[in-house]
C-alpha cells in the first residue's frame, strides 16, 4: 500500500510542499449547446404596438439577465441531483413596418432546462462564524449539506425570429406564471403577454456549463506563492472573418465551436474569439 502523503515537505520533489486547503470540489459537470427553437417573446407595451403593425421581424441581440437554479435529490438514485434552471433573456428584435428603417422592439424570453448530475451524499451540519460590518458577529448555520449548483453561461446568439397571428395554435405556447420584480425592472415599461394581435417567436443558441460542487478539504502540492511576473497593460482583441452558408438556424448553431475561452479565459489574447465573431455574424447576416 502506498504511503499516505501528509502535509509538509514532499521528500521526492524538490522545493515542493503538501498543504491542506479548504475549497469547493467539483463532483460532476457537463456542458451544453442548446438550440432553443420558437421561444415565446414577451414584448414591452410599446413594443407590442410596433409588432401589430410590423410586416416582419429579424434577429437582433440577446442578453442573459438572470438564471434561477434549484437543486433537488433524485429519490430513486442515491447521490444524484436534478438541477432545474430558468434562464431570463432580454431580447431586442428589429421590426420592419412601412418604413424600410427597422424599429427596435425589446422584450423578455424565458427558457427552462433540467439536467441530472452526481453530487454525492453528506449529512454533516456546517457551522461558520463570519464578521458582519453592520452588526454583531454571528455564527452561521447551513441547514442542509446539499451540493451547490453553479451555472456558467454566455449571452445567447439570436438565430432566427418570426411573427405569427395570435389565432394560430402552437405547442408549448403558454403564458409564464410569474416574472421576478428584478427582471421587470430591467425593461423601460411593463411587459405584455403579446395577445393583442401578433406574437413573436425567436430561436436562440445558448452555451452553458453546469456543475455540482461541495466544500472539501484537499491535499495539494505547492511549489511557491503565485506572484504575477508581468506588468499590467491593456490588451487588444483580434478580428476574424466568419462566414457560413447554413440556412437552418439550428444547423448553423451546431457548426459553431463551443466557446471554451469564454468560460476559461486563455493566458494570452492570440487565439481568435470564434464566439464573438459568430455572434456578430448572426446579428447582421439576416438584416
Amino acid at each position: 500500500m502506498a504511503e499516505r502523503i501528509a502535509p509538509g515537505p514532499v521528500s521526492n520533489i524538490k522545493d515542493c510542499e503538501a498543504v491542506c486547503i479548504h475549497t469547493k470540489k467539483i463532483y460532476d459537470s457537463c456542458r451544453d449547446k442548446d438550440c432553443i427553437e420558437d421561444l415565446r417573446f414577451y414584448p414591452t407595451a410599446c413594443g407590442q404596438d410596433v409588432l401589430n403593425r410590423a410586416q416582419t421581424v429579424k434577429g437582433g441581440k440577446a442578453e442573459l439577465l438572470y438564471t434561477y437554479i434549484n437543486v433537488e435529490p433524485v429519490v430513486f438514485n442515491r447521490g444524484f441531483y436534478t438541477i432545474d434552471m430558468r434562464f431570463f433573456y432580454r431580447v431586442t428584435l428589429n421590426a420592419y413596418c412601412a418604413n424600410p428603417r427597422p424599429i427596435e422592439v425589446e422584450g423578455l424570453c424565458v427558457f427552462d432546462k433540467r439536467v441530472i448530475l452526481f453530487g454525492s451524499e453528506g449529512s454533516a451540519k456546517i457551522f461558520s462564524s463570519k464578521v458582519r460590518i453592520d452588526g454583531l458577529d454571528r455564527q452561521l448555520l447551513e441547514q442542509s449539506n446539499m451540493p451547490i449548483a453553479v451555472v456558467e453561461a454566455v449571452d445567447p446568439i439570436v438565430l432566427d425570429a418570426k411573427l405569427v397571428e395570435c389565432c394560430e395554435n402552437r405547442c408549448c405556447d403558454c403564458d409564464i406564471c410569474e416574472i421576478p420584480p428584478c427582471i421587470c425592472q430591467c425593461f423601460g415599461c411593463d411587459l405584455t403577454m403579446g395577445d393583442d394581435y401578433r406574437r413573436a417567436f425567436v430561436t436562440l443558441g445558448q452555451f452553458s456549463i453546469i456543475r455540482l460542487e461541495r466544500d472539501s478539504q484537499l491535499l495539494m502540492p505547492v511549489f511557491d506563492y503565485c506572484m504575477p511576473d508581468k506588468d499590467c497593460n491593456s490588451g487588444a482583441g483580434c478580428g476574424c472573418g466568419c462566414c457560413c452558408g447554413c440556412e437552418d438556424p439550428c444547423d448553423l448553431f451546431q457548426n459553431i465551436k463551443f466557446p471554451v475561452n469564454q468560460f476559461f479565459p486563455p493566458n494570452s489574447l492570440s487565439n481568435p474569439r470564434d464566439y464573438e465573431c459568430t455572434k456578430q455574424y448572426c446579428n447582421n447576416c439576416r438584416n
